[in-house]
């Protein structure tokens, strides 16, 4: 059986103060974190600040990207074996707001996966179309080519290892949430593409949804049958949002 998984991205945002306060409240408001998992991913100069704060309370502490390279002369970048050193456990690779500004290639997403993989690291996989593509009838067509490229350089077995989340770009910062049927449709499509290639391995790996997610639309997306929790952005800012997209999940499980 598939555990929930709620994972925080703070993207860039926050300072020492904010971080802190944030972390206090969500550590002290947890009353099932053993039931659901629980993740925040802070900017890279926060890492091992929040990771201290987060010691010892069944928070996880991931990042928000990794670079494809082991170490070298990358100005700028953050290797995996970095990652690990600051006790990340999770990190979140081809965002759709890095495939747009940074012009991530679905390979150049397949390396970090690699990369993360390498470390031993649990990288969050995303996925997702535009309006313009959903409105043109090709959501299943970008979700099989965005999947397929990571199981095209790595095969199946990256997954039993990895997660999957399903982030319409539609609905991602814009306040429009995909209905639970229309985010349970795509999430069942994904875990069928990776069933093609292994049953057992499909079954087992959680498929979170990312897009506007927020405590008064958590439980009715998280009771969808294939939906394993969420990658949430700006909720994971305020602390009650979130502790209630925790407790939707806790309460599904």
């Amino acid at each position: 059986m598939r555990n929930y998984l709620v994972a925080g991205n703070w993207k860039m945002n926050g300072d020492s103060a904010a971080n802190s306060a944030l972390c206090r409240e969500i550590v002290g408001g947890l009353s099932r974190a053993d039931s659901v998992g629980i993740l925040v991913c802070p900017p890279f100069p926060y890492l091992e600040s929040t990771g201290a704060k987060l010691e010892g309370s069944g928070v996880t502490l991931g990042a928000q990207d990794v670079s494809e390279h082991r170490s070298g002369a990358y100005t700028g970048e953050v290797s995996a074996g970095m990652l690990k050193d600051m006790g990340c456990e999770y990190v979140i690779v081809g965002h759709s707001e890095r495939r747009a500004l940074m012009h991530e290639t679905s390979e150049a997403v397949a390396a970090k996966v690699a990369a993360a993989l390498r470390e031993d690291i649990k990288p969050i996989l995303c996925v997702g179309e535009t309006l313009g593509e959903r409105d043109a009838g090709k959501t299943e067509r970008v979700i099989a080519a965005q999947v397929g490229a990571v199981l095209d350089a790595l095969g199946i077995e990256a997954f039993s290892s990895a997660v999957v989340a399903y982030e319409p770009v539609w609905a991602i910062g814009t306040g429009q949430t995909a209905s639970p049927e229309q985010a349970q449709k795509v999430h069942k499509y994904i875990r069928e593409l990776l069933a093609q290639r292994s049953r057992d391995i499909a079954e087992g790996v959680q498929i979170l949804y990312g897009g506007s997610v927020k405590g008064n639309n958590a439980s009715g997306l998280f009771a969808m049958p294939d939906i394993d929790g969420g990658l949430i952005g700006g909720a994971s800012l305020d602390a009650a949002e979130f502790l209630a997209i925790a407790e939707a999940a806790a309460s599904n499980s």
